[in-house]
């Protein structure tokens, strides 16, 4: 996991900062780019169909890392596509919390955004969403039953051997707001609509959805 972390890493900081050399084409703007990073709270959203009922679970902690262009369209509008390490997962535990599994997975991920911007004092304020497709590269399970403690690396994929499906597309949503200098910070929220849960197996009528919320400090040069 620790090269694979570092292989998309590079991949991140790379882009960005070949992307810092390139000319803008834009006629209504200047195309600026950033780097930001910051802390994820993911979850899973579990829906039985048998049972006509969902639940979510508890949130684990774990990070983000995002690479991106902000490509302004008109005045007031921009899109913002980009590429980001994004680490996803939940946590299920009993009431005691002496029965737990938690998830930890690394996905590689490329939003498309299109963002609204608001001058607002210093900076503007920004606001927006848009899809994204996510790849699975690797994760963990750690589990302790009955105070024996285990830990396996999950399998990516559509079989009954598998753990989770590797290919996830979703929505996200965001806001935040960018001072003049290129600082900024912001919140958004990210709503998987793959079932993750391998449906290779027709009797199975469970539904596995990533949910994330994300908290994020960046520049835009």
């Amino acid at each position: 996991m620790k090269r694979l972390f570092l292989v998309a890493a590079a991949l991140v900081f790379g882009g960005a900062t070949f992307a810092q050399t390139t000319t803008p084409s834009s006629n209504t703007g200047t195309t600026r780019f950033g780097l930001k990073a910051g802390v994820n709270l993911p979850k899973y959203k579990f829906v039985d169909d048998d049972a006509n009922t969902s639940y979510d679970t508890k949130t684990t902690t774990n990070f983000n890392l995002t690479g991106y262009a902000d490509i302004p369209v008109s005045t007031y509008f921009s899109v913002q596509p980009g590429i980001s390490l994004q680490g996803k997962g939940a946590k299920l535990s009993d009431d005691d919390d002496n029965n737990k599994i938690e998830d930890n997975i690394l996905s590689i991920e490329v939003p498309v955004n299109l963002l609204v911007n608001l001058p607002a004092g210093p900076g503007h304020i920004y606001l927006g969403g848009g899809p994204y497709a996510g790849f699975n590269v690797s994760g963990q399970r750690k589990s302790t039953i009955l105070g024996v403690t285990n830990e396996d690396d999950l399998k990516f994929g559509n079989s009954d051997n598998d753990d989770i499906k590797a290919l996830d597309f979703g929505f996200n949503v965001l806001a935040g707001y960018q001072l003049s200098s290129g600082f900024n910070f912001g919140a958004g929220y990210g709503f998987g609509l793959t079932n993750l849960a391998p449906t290779s197996d027709s009797n199975t009528n469970n539904e596995i959805n990533n949910r994330v919320w994300s908290f994020t400090v960046g520049y835009a040069f």
